[in-house]
């Protein structure tokens, strides 16, 4: 499986929510699934098996296909909720 955190430049905030993915599949004990970061225009439906944004980038995002909208993206609790359910949905959990 593969994730890819996007968001407008590519560089900053989606940056972050590489590592605070990283975090959580390691807290969680989760192992196989590849971690990335891109900026929004680069992204496409093939990068990835589900996608992580802002919810100011939502709209945007309609072509990727699978995508995880988050309300905050410095939520802890948020991101790790949602990516349990993913995984979970997935069989990884």
């Amino acid at each position: 499986m593969k994730i890819l955190a996007v968001c407008g430049s590519g560089l900053g905030s989606s940056f972050m929510l590489e590592m605070n993915i990283q975090d959580l599949l390691k807290e969680l004990g989760v192992s196989g699934v590849e971690v990335e970061h891109s900026d929004l225009s680069s992204a496409t439906a093939d990068m990835a098996d589900v996608f992580i944004t802002a919810k100011d980038l939502a709209e945007g995002t309609s072509h990727l296909g699978d995508v995880i909208v988050l309300e905050s993206i410095i939520d802890m609790d948020e991101l790790r909720e949602k990516l349990i359910n993913v995984l979970q949905q997935n069989g990884l959990l």
